[in-house]
């Protein structure tokens, strides 16, 4: 029985890496290959959310030694990101970090609001910036 427990606690630990980093790794290779721009969202929201997550772990590591079930909460948490069924990366990526940042705070970034320049062509506030301090 000592055999099986030690199994499934060397799986549980395996499940980790193989969730959060080797699968996102193989299916963003193929994003980048593939056409679509779907998957390349779905991709990109991950690892932006995952680089996030790994960032507050570090900051929050002396408070979540004390929650026993941290491992686990994190692993279904990231695997809800990463199975295509769920696609939760570019869900969460859409309804709190496109709408609540995005759009509120860069504007001018991913087909918003731009500001047009004098000479008619359409640039972002940097690029505006940039080219007012250029001609002064």
């Amino acid at each position: 029985m000592s055999k099986f427990w030690s199994l499934v606690s060397g799986l549980h630990q395996l499940a980790g890496p193989v969730t959060m980093l080797l699968y996102p790794l193989y299916a963003s290779v193929v994003a980048i290959e593939s056409t679509s721009k779907e998957d390349d969202q779905q991709w990109l929201s991950y690892w932006i959310l995952y680089s996030f997550l790994t960032l507050m772990e570090m900051l929050l590591q002396p408070l979540l030694e004390w929650i026993p079930i941290w491992y686990d909460v994190k692993l279904i948490g990231v695997l809800w990101l990463v199975l295509p069924q769920f696609r939760g990366a570019a869900f969460i990526y859409n309804k709190f970090v496109r709408e609540k940042v995005i759009l509120r705070y860069y504007p001018g970034i991913g087909g918003g609001a731009h500001k047009s320049s004098p000479n008619g062509k359409m640039k972002t506030k940097f690029a505006d910036l940039i080219s007012s301090k250029n001609s002064s």
